[in-house]
């Protein structure tokens, strides 16, 4: 199955997902509706192709998929604007008090694997790989670093141009948290998009440009792109879905989410959506260039929806490095 991103002339867009009646599926409920998702461009992908798969099942849901970035679709969650919220890191606590304030619960689901990729263009044939404090000394808060010599003597005395997700985006979080030791601490002098596809486009134009974003994007645009090797204390390691699966890949591997609203699941077409998600996101997030989680994890997430079970397992915790299973075991 073909998956393609949508440009970036429609960033600020809502994508809306209709399946026709034509596919010779048809509707197992007479279900009818719309389920409203916004929020992480990483974790899009992968709703975009459930939506898709879902409306072949029940072509009555209409299913709207929005890419306000992590934070940007908590802000519209919060307030119960949303039904779904994707989020490529863990909900905060000034989100969760404010959901709080509005009276708004969530079920928090893990749903795929992702490794941030550090990439630079494919012209860029002097750097072999970076190293955890190297990509601090490059992006921490009042870096000094303006050309790649600045970094290593031996490379080029050209100017370094940085391409990163905007400061809404919970790829920012996790990356600043994992290289700056703290979320959103990060220099401010690099171009910022919550469109990846911007960022793909603007480091396969330049020669001596770096930049981050998920590990889906980057594969989808290996023509056009390097993925640069993070030693994390040893030895340098590419991202790829074995090493992101094995947890080789530190310290930028990660789980994403999607954040459901217990009330919105109370209604038929938003439960059958969460359900449909929950049993096919195995296959859909492997076909979109993610890692799927073990089984076990996509069962805890089965229980834990079936059970509306409410809360976070994973806000408020240092879990860079950790295993997911160890993770879930706590609830």
């Amino acid at each position: 199955m073909k998956r393609f991103f949508i440009s970036s002339s429609v960033t600020a867009a809502v994508i809306t997902l209709l399946a026709c009646g034509g596919s010779g599926s048809s509707s197992t409920a007479g279900l009818s509706g719309t389920v409203k998702v916004d929020g992480s461009s990483t974790v899009f992908p992968i709703t975009e192709a459930v939506a898709e798969e879902f409306g072949k099942v029940e072509p009555r849901v209409r299913v709207t998929v929005g890419i306000s970035g992590t934070g940007g679709g908590f802000k519209k969650y919060v307030i119960g604007e949303t039904d779904i919220n994707d989020a490529s890191r863990p909900i905060k606590g000034k989100e969760i008090k404010k959901a709080s304030d509005h009276d708004i619960e969530f079920i928090e689901l893990p749903i795929a694997f992702d490794g941030l990729s550090v990439v630079v263009n494919r012209d860029n044939d002097w750097v072999d790989y970076l190293t955890v404090d190297e990509l601090n000394l490059i992006w921490k808060p009042g870096s000094h670093v303006q050309k790649w010599s600045d970094i290593r003597p031996e490379w080029p005395d050209e100017p370094l141009h940085l391409f990163g997700p905007g400061t809404d985006s919970g790829t920012f979080d996790y990356f600043t948290e994992a290289i700056n030791g703290k979320s959103q601490a990060c220099r401010g002098d690099f171009s910022k998009s919550e469109d990846d596809n911007v960022l793909v486009q603007g480091i396969a134009g330049d020669k001596y440009a770096l930049g981050f974003f998920g590990f889906a994007y980057y594969q989808e645009n290996t023509d056009k792109l390097k993925v640069v090797p993070i030693d994390g204390g040893n030895g340098p390691v590419a991202p790829s879905v074995q090493t992101i699966n094995n947890g080789s890949y530190q310290p930028l591997s990660r789980p994403i989410f999607i954040y459901v609203n217990p009330a919105s699941a109370q209604r038929k077409e938003v439960a059958a959506f969460v359900n449909f998600y929950l049993d096919h996101a195995p296959q859909l997030v492997n076909e979109v260039g993610y890692v799927a989680l073990p089984e076990a994890a996509y069962e805890h997430d089965r229980t834990r929806f079936a059970a509306r079970k409410t809360g976070s397992l994973f806000s408020g915790k240092e879990t860079i490095g950790l295993k997911i299973e160890d993770i879930l075991k706590a609830g």
